[in-house]
């Protein structure tokens, strides 16, 4: 573990002497590829300098405590000994943590597609609850929200809406959110107080670039057609919606909310990679998900992850055992306890995976 621990050193002193090279400067892709890293690194750094400098102090110490000292002295520096001894466990265990192989998606934008499931108009509207929920959460991580693509209902919810969120390791927090997602309220529709369950999913893909994976396009059967729905004379006059099929996998995307057919393509091919690249990770992870069983963010999309219950004010995440009364708050954006508590399930998992690595 030590030698691993000076090999993140040397590659963190190594990233900042490259971030001063000017080839390295005048190269925008690889500037950005290095500071991504660079601060990845660094909160691992500055954990094991700590680390390192405890376990001298120990050592100093216990050197200490070797010489002639009067009792006065001799208390303190056991005193001290016992503080430093249970920092360095605290650090070490801290430190695991952070070694803990990360998900390599997890520094991705994302795509979310958000659907009305079972139970109508009530399931819709919770789909619109949900979308408002993430752009709240998003909003307050500082991340941009773009709406690819929406469906909307008369009475104000979506059939289906597609997102986009950008911004400083999204998917590392929002993978969670796949799968189908219940609430129990009264209608504003039900005339007699009875409480409707219904559902919507929530499917979030990693936003694939170009280097992730090769994307044929020979394998991409575009149409062009005529788009429908809200939008007056340019609905019936231009073929502007574009509809794309991954003949390999069979995925489809369409795509109509530009007026622009160029637009629309963008939209589509960007969704299109998504679901491609989310189906060939989803296929291999399975496979490690039979050998490790971890289930948490990668669980079947059907599985009911997660209640609102509305008459108690609860939200209770079924994966993890984890109930919360503050179901206002969680709609409102204020996600954190939630996601954080998943965050460390998913490392605590990881951790067990790697039989214990020690010091």
């Amino acid at each position: 573990m030590f030698e691993q621990l000076d090999t993140i050193l040397l590659r963190y002193d190594e990233i900042n002497e490259l971030l001063s090279d000017p080839e390295v400067i005048s190269d925008t892709n690889r500037l950005r590829e290095l500071t991504i890293e660079e601060s990845d690194l660094r909160p691992k750094v500055e954990k094991i300098r700590e680390y390192k400098q405890t376990v001298q102090e120990i050592g100093e110490t216990e050197e200490l405590l070797g010489e002639s000292l009067d009792s006065d002295m001799e208390e303190l520096a056991k005193m001290e000994l016992s503080e430093l001894k249970a920092n360095k466990e605290t650090l070490e265990e801290e430190i695991k943590i952070m070694m803990v192989p990360e998900d390599p998606n997890d520094g991705k934008n994302i795509i979310m597609e958000i659907r009305g499931a079972a139970g109508g108009d009530e399931a819709q509207l919770f789909a619109g609850d949900l979308l408002n929920m993430y752009t709240h959460y998003a909003q307050n991580q500082g991340w941009k929200v773009d709406v690819l693509d929406a469906s909307v209902t008369g009475i104000g919810g979506y059939k289906d809406v597609t997102i986009m969120i950008s911004g400083q390791k999204v998917y590392s927090k929002l993978k969670f959110e796949n799968g189908a997602h219940r609430v129990q309220r009264v209608p504003e529709t039900e005339s007699q107080g009875r409480i409707h369950t219904s559902t919507a999913t929530v499917v979030v893909m990693p936003e694939a670039e170009e280097i992730d994976f090769e994307l044929d396009e020979n394998d991409i059967r575009v149409d062009i057609y005529h788009a429908s729905g809200a939008g007056g004379q340019h609905v019936n006059k231009t073929a502007s919606a574009v509809r794309m099929t991954h003949e390999p996998t069979g995925i489809v995307v369409a795509m109509q909310d530009e007026r622009s057919q160029l637009k629309n393509r963008e939209k589509a091919m960007k969704v299109l990679r998504a679901r491609v690249y989310d189906q060939i990770q989803s296929e291999a992870q399975d496979a490690i998900d039979t050998e490790r069983k971890l289930k948490v963010g990668t669980g079947d999309r059907s599985e009911r992850i997660r209640t609102y219950n509305f008459p108690q004010s609860r939200v209770t995440d079924h994966r993890i055992g984890l109930t919360i009364q503050k179901l206002d708050q969680i709609l409102a954006g204020e996600l954190d306890e939630i996601i954080d508590a998943l965050v460390l399930y998913e490392q605590t998992e990881k951790l067990e995976a790697l039989n214990g690595s020690q010091f």
